[in-house]
């Protein structure tokens, strides 16, 4: 059985291959939009590029669609909203969302790279934006730990 909305993944959401991605999609409510992802290669570790600005390049081009999935990605991820009243002109900043986006690189070095050790490189205030109880639901930071750890992702 695959990742499903209301539930936590069967496996960590780093390591989930784009079948997986698109069987989440589909368990969303939006099964016209499964092959779009798994023809467009989004695996757990890309899930972090998705947004209401990518979507429409996956075939993703309802507004209200576009929301609804963006939502449910920061949700899985656990990355806080967009700030709407920081000037456009700034690229959207979060520490969990900076990591998830250095982690959806592949190669020794983002596979290498833990969370505390990225804070610590890239300067940032550790800190976190949402609850430890919501981030533990997510299981983002478990993904982090063990990708960090060697476990491979599938594709």
């Amino acid at each position: 059985m695959g990742p499903s909305p209301g539930q936590g993944p069967a496996r960590p959401v780093l390591t989930w291959g784009s079948a997986e991605v698109a069987e989440w999609v589909a368990g969303l409510g939006f099964p016209q939009y499964q092959e779009c992802f798994r023809a467009n290669s989004i695996t757990g570790r890309r899930l972090i590029l998705v947004n209401c600005s990518s979507l429409p390049a996956l075939g993703v081009t309802d507004f209200g669609h576009m929301q609804d999935i963006s939502r449910h990605v920061r949700e899985l991820l656990g990355i806080e909203e967009p700030v709407f009243s920081r000037s456009i002109a700034l690229p959207y900043r979060d520490n969990m969302g900076l990591f998830l986006e250095r982690k959806s690189r592949s190669g020794q070095k983002a596979d290498a790279l833990t969370f505390p050790q990225f804070v610590q490189e890239a300067g940032l205030e550790p800190h976190s934006t949402f609850p430890p109880l919501q981030q533990a639901q997510t299981g983002v930071e478990i993904d982090a730990l063990l990708l960090s750890q060697g476990t491979k992702s599938q594709d």
